[in-house]
């Protein structure tokens, strides 16, 4: 088991910009406030094919906890599905987290009944 969660940064290239060192920066900044083990980033391009299939290959095979990206417009404009069932997603700007596990639901009404 290891000491801390391990996680992964992840851009696109296209979308940074001329903002890429920022955007890896402030991927590096959240990953030590929130306590990750920042592994790795991954940086592609419009040019790659597949990125979502070959996001998740990087993340099986290191077995991390989460990803971090800048924005959801890294991932396509929204979070996807298969990416949240593989780990946990956290966006930089907004800061939000779109965890992996979650509650399930009890029956149990606020009332207890």
């Amino acid at each position: 088991m290891r000491a801390r969660p391990t996680a992964i940064g992840y851009l696109r290239r296209d979308v940074s910009g001329f903002s890429q060192s920022w955007d890896e920066i402030q991927i590096r900044s959240v990953a030590k406030r929130l306590g990750y083990d920042l592994a790795k980033t991954v940086v592609f391009g419009r040019e790659t094919d597949s990125p979502e299939s070959r996001l998740l290959n990087v993340i099986r095979t290191i077995d991390v906890d989460a990803v971090i990206v800048p924005s959801a417009a890294h991932l396509g404009g929204a979070i996807p599905d298969p990416l949240v069932q593989a780990c946990d997603v956290v966006t930089v700007s907004p800061e939000n987290t779109y965890a992996r596990w979650s509650v399930p639901f009890s029956g149990l009404h606020v009332d207890g009944t």
